[in-house]
């Protein structure tokens, strides 16, 4: 199955009901095209991506070195937009996840982890999820459709509004470092991932560095160059098995892209050199694959490409089939990586109170039927007419 047929539609244009287009997700290209379309000079483009994405700022009122007469008419035409916070939780351990109402009225979830010398954002990339992972809660419900890049920037946008953290400080961050371990598979909604993240690293704008950036795949072979010489960020690989056997029945998406295939092509990746390195993320599952043997194999598995292992204790959520690993197991298998000349920290489970670990996050959203997705769309079209 290609790459194309896992495609999901995205929501309509983002248009508020009096016909304002909301101007996050624009690029520098699209944003300078809009100028022009307007009547403005192009250097308009560079002023408004300052206020939107250096400081954050949604009230045109206040962009003060405009002119007064165009801020009325940015007023008119556009909006600053956000996606809307339906449930706001936070964890005893300082982790907040927040429930995120989309335009279309769909729903994501996204994590801010608060460490010590970091402050770690985890995002979606879809609605729902299509590779059916069975010990991941997010792989229970099905794919209802890919984000667009305002919603993707969206989310980092609304983190920083919750930590206070508009202009774009240069240090001491709390959102320091982006995952794209969210909802959903990254490399199957490419083109709007990509366009976020450049938007995201920007360094005029929201400004986080692409050695602070990880997406992480499940194994899309054909996209895994494609994202290394376009975006250069750091890649992480949810592996979680060993041999072929194993991981088609735990990570399905290996019957279409075998260890053989993923290996080769985490090989190639643009960039990766010993100061850069694929992490391989792992869960351990209690009685699975967390054996002495299958450590073993792990190291001969990645023998020719250099990496680092993040062992995962497994997330328990309400039906799961797996169990997590013990703690004994869990530190021979650690031990044996390390042994081997491999980093192999074991990640502290963060946010399990509210449902925010590794494997966790899910939203009530559903697939709407055809009709209802062709009325929201003529109602969208007849409001722009209009």
């Amino acid at each position: 199955m290609s790459t194309e047929k896992h495609a999901a539609s995205f929501a309509p244009p983002s248009i508020d009901a009096s016909g304002r287009r909301d101007l996050i997700g624009l690029d520098r290209a699209e944003l300078e095209a809009l100028m022009l379309e307007v009547g403005e000079p192009k250097f308009r483009a560079r002023q408004l991506w300052h206020w939107l994405y250096h400081r954050g700022e949604r009230d045109f009122s206040q962009m003060l070195n405009l002119s007064k007469e165009f801020r009325v008419r940015l007023e008119q035409q556009f909006f600053v937009g956000r996606p809307g916070i339906a449930v706001n939780l936070a964890s005893k351990d300082g982790t907040h996840k927040w429930l995120l109402n989309l335009r279309d009225n769909q729903q994501v979830e996204t994590v801010h982890i608060p460490e010590e010398d970091r402050g770690t954002l985890c995002v979606s990339s879809q609605v729902g999820c299509t590779l059916t992972c069975k010990f991941c809660h997010t792989g229970t419900q099905r794919l209802v459709r890919n984000l667009d890049a305002d919603e993707i920037v969206g989310q980092v946008m609304m983190a920083r509004d919750h930590l206070g953290e508009w202009p774009s400080p240069k240090d001491g961050r709390l959102l320091s470092n982006i995952v794209m371990m969210g909802m959903g598979e990254p490399l199957y909604n490419f083109d709007a991932v990509a366009k976020a993240l450049k938007i995201v690293m920007d360094g005029e704008g929201i400004a986080i560095s692409k050695r602070r950036i990880t997406l992480s795949t499940a194994g899309v072979v054909p996209m895994i160059e494609r994202c290394g010489a376009e975006l250069g960020v750091n890649l992480a690989v949810s592996l979680h098995a060993v041999n072929d056997e194993l991981r088609d029945q735990i990570v399905p998406i290996n019957k279409k892209y075998p260890l053989k295939e993923l290996m080769k092509a985490l090989e190639n990746y643009p960039g990766l050199s010993n100061a850069r390195r694929i992490t391989f993320e792992y869960v351990m599952l209690k009685g699975v694959n967390d054996s002495a043997a299958d450590a073993r194999a792990l190291v001969k598995l990645i023998s020719k490409v250099p990496a680092k292992v993040n062992l995962i204790p497994f997330n328990p959520w309400p039906g799961a089939p797996f169990e997590r690993s013990t703690p004994a197991s869990i530190r021979d298998f650690s031990d044996i990586i390390f042994d081997a000349g491999y980093s192999s920290p074991v990640r502290t489970p963060r946010g399990e109170d509210i449902m925010a670990a590794c494997g966790q996050l899910k939203s009530d959203s559903v697939k709407q039927r055809r009709s209802d997705r062709d009325k929201a769309s003529a109602e969208t079209n007849a409001g722009e007419a209009a």
